[in-house]
């Protein structure tokens, strides 16, 4: 047996086309092409068709005529329930009874009706209906008809914002929501099963909420104007930064680096705090930890980008799983290809053999 590595830390468990983070490079490639050609030169549903299709175009799908049941309001738990229905709504066959080209389409109305479920649910918990489809059908992206069908009005800048933070976070390798969706994908379950499990995956503060965390942290320091402080403090305490280091990259987190772009380029009014807070935690983080390449990574830039959308906190994680869906999708497929059931080892290290009367 292979020697136990705590969080499965550098095991290889696939091969995979779909991305490819660079380590050591801070570059991220959706199959070959580098995230900063494709932000700001074509919009997100293209994106999906590189990821899932190798190829543009088509793209993913408007979404189709489809009711929620019964939306709450708390749109990861709502994106959760929803998908999962879908598989017995739309009567959706197993992985293992379909071929490649079903699954694709069957993952492709999934990953557009996944975003109207948001869009709807974040719509009622702001008290209000979502708006009609023929509201929705004047946006030209799928970033503006999220926000029309959400708030039934897209400003420009408002657009740019989520379709930049879609992009971003489309797609990341071997992450902990893609590895629950290739894990179900792999029982030959149907994608419906596959997605909801991802998104349930990703709903944890440590992968999918952690943006959430963020904007609390500028608050604060907006409010004492020292960073310093806040950073020393929250770390005498053994707190945790939230935004900084990462387990795959070694250099600059490609991701960070285009959505802090993005973020002066839409004049957000936190980036002057953001940037104090991000020098402040950096310069701590290098002097506890010298030997180790500590660097601002997605999540915290994430956060300033959203919050120029005007997308509450307790909303990041659907957001996140919103941008998701294309690399779910895209790994579903290639775990369908293999064809192969998923099944690691586990070392056990429990009590020895012993009879019922010594417990």
């Amino acid at each position: 047996m292979n020697s136990f590595k705590p969080g499965l830390e550098g095991v290889v468990a696939f091969q995979t086309e779909i991305a490819e983070p660079d380590r050591e490079g801070g570059a991220l490639r959706y199959r070959g092409v580098d995230i900063e050609e494709l932000v700001g030169e074509v919009p997100y549903e293209k994106v999906w068709g590189l990821l899932v299709d190798e190829n543009l175009e088509p793209g993913m799908p408007d979404p189709e005529a489809y009711e929620p049941v019964s939306l709450t309001g708390n749109a990861p738990a709502d994106l959760q329930a929803e998908t999962a229905r879908l598989s017995a709504v739309w009567g959706l066959k197993k992985l293992v009874d379909i071929d490649a080209e079903q699954a694709r389409d069957d993952l492709a109305r999934l990953s557009a009706q996944m975003m109207s479920i948001v869009a709807k649910s974040a719509a009622v918990h702001d008290g209000r209906q979502p708006a009609p489809d023929d509201v929705v059908a004047q946006g030209q992206t799928a970033a503006e008809k999220f926000l029309l069908r959400w708030r039934g009005e897209a400003d420009p800048k408002q657009v740019q914002a989520i379709d930049t933070y879609w992009i971003c976070t489309a797609e990341h390798g071997l992450n902990a929501s893609t590895f629950t969706a290739r894990i179900t994908a792999s029982t030959g379950a149907d994608c419906g099963a596959a997605m909801s499990a991802a998104v349930g995956a990703l709903s944890g503060p440590l992968h999918g909420g952690a943006p959430a965390r963020v904007l609390p942290m500028l608050n604060e320091v907006a409010s004492t104007g020292d960073p310093e402080s806040y950073v020393g403090d929250l770390l005498s305490r053994h707190g945790r930064i939230m935004g900084f280091g990462h387990r795959v990259y070694r250099a600059e987190d490609p991701r960070s680096r285009v959505l802090k772009r993005t973020a002066k380029e839409l004049g957000s009014p936190r980036i002057e705090v953001a940037e104090a807070l991000e020098e402040a935690a950096l310069a701590a983080l290098r002097e506890l930890k010298p030997d180790y390449v500590i660097a601002t990574n997605v999540e915290f830039y994430s956060a300033v980008v959203l919050d120029v959308a005007e997308v509450p906190p307790d909303l990041t994680p659907a957001m996140f799983a919103c941008a998701r869906v294309a690399g779910w999708a895209a790994h579903i497929l290639e775990e369908k290809r293999t064809g192969r059931l998923i099944r690691p080892s586990a070392q056990y290290i429990g009590p020895t053999s012993r009879s019922l009367s010594a417990v």
